[in-house]
């Protein structure tokens, strides 16, 4: 049968290279901008202070209170900062909170963006903006929203702990494993996904033992990016529905609900479609969902919800928020069914795909 599908590149510019992010400032003025906004969490502030003495004349001032699933009281500040210091552009150092908070301004004010990311969040090649206000997380898809230039250097992750590398490299690869399955996938955007899962099933355990790898750090920065550019390409379904519900009605933590949640979700999903599924299962051996499972147990990911703080008796709820809307996703399911889901993945038992 003759192959039909559409296929759309993102018209991001990707710079990658250990060292790239020395270039900053040349970039700031390819954009033809002059003041750029520094942003960094709290825990970063120090970093994005450096950067803005970096920048020099191109620095207009720094906001480090970028927060876990962007908050929208969080970027209503930082606009109020950007709007202070007159800044044209704003540059975001850090994980998917500092890039977030950048996608979010960008999306109110059409401002360029640059990012440099330090965790394998993915989400600094998307067009896609996730933010939370009264308890309540949603998503948005818009070309602002979309960052102008991505620096990845790989040397700025050698300090990223291992604990976190872990978590935001399962966070990626949760991004590539539903993109096999997607309404809207494509050849690219498979070979992307398999390449993205690879490189990373690859990096992540030297990364446990030898954290200042910087072979292993630039391999999963290398699969964050392929990752995070199918996130952007083409539709997700249950893992990141159920994600979403868990950070923004539960405050759970982004990456290490993606950890616990990945080996689950994609073990449901593969009784439904092994075939598409076939590279999880290739790569990691046995079932696609007991494979990723048993990875994640190799590299000392968190198990289970249960040790992320989340409560038995929020179950229920959670699984009602995820099942109120309706979603596509290759498996038909019912609120019970995500329920029962939800239970396993807060006990941490083992897919049985």
């Amino acid at each position: 049968m003759t192959r039909q599908f559409t296929y759309s590149g993102s018209p991001a510019h990707i710079v990658f290279g250990n060292g790239a992010s020395a270039e900053v400032g040349a970039w700031v003025e390819r954009l033809g901008c002059k003041r750029a906004l520094v942003l960094s969490t709290p825990h970063q502030a120090a970093d994005g202070e450096a950067l803005a003495d970096r920048l020099g004349r191109f620095a207009a001032g720094t906001f480090s209170g970028a927060a876990m699933h962007t908050p929208v009281d969080v970027t209503e500040a930082a606009m109020r900062k950007a709007t202070e210091v007159n800044a044209d552009c704003v540059v975001a150092l850090g994980g998917g909170s500092t890039t977030g908070l950048g996608k979010a301004i960008a999306y109110r004010t059409d401002l360029p963006q640059i990012v440099i990311p330090t965790t394998y969040a993915g989400s600094e090649v998307t067009p896609i903006l996730g933010q939370t206000e009264n308890g309540v997380k949603t998503t948005v898809r818009d070309a602002k929203i979309l960052p102008e230039v991505v620096i990845y250097d790989p040397g700025l992750t050698t300090g990223l702990p291992v604990a976190m590398s872990v978590t935001s490299g399962l966070n990626a690869m949760a991004h590539a494993a539903e993109a096999l399955y997607a309404q809207d996938r494509n050849p690219v955007s498979t070979l992307m996904a398999t390449e993205g899962l690879r490189a990373l099933k690859a990096a992540l355990p030297i990364l446990t033992g030898e954290p200042r790898n910087l072979e292993a750090r630039g391999d999963a920065l290398y699969g964050a990016w392929l990752c995070g550019t199918v996130l952007g390409a083409v539709g997700m379904a249950l893992h990141h529905k159920i994600c979403h519900t868990l950070g923004g009605s539960f405050d759970m933590p982004h990456a290490e609900t993606h950890a616990v949640m990945l080996p689950h979700t994609i073990g449901f999903n593969a009784a439904a479609v092994p075939e598409l599924l076939e590279p999880v299962a290739v790569l990691f051996g046995d079932g696609a969902g007991s494979g990723l499972h048993d990875f994640a147990s190799s590299v000392g990911a968190p198990l289970t919800l249960r040790e992320l703080g989340l409560k038995q008796g929020d179950l229920d709820r959670a699984a009602g928020i995820a099942t109120q809307n309706p979603y596509w996703n290759p498996r038909p399911f019912d609120r019970a069914a995500i329920r029962a889901l939800l239970q396993d993945a807060w006990e941490g038992r083992r897919p049985q795909d």
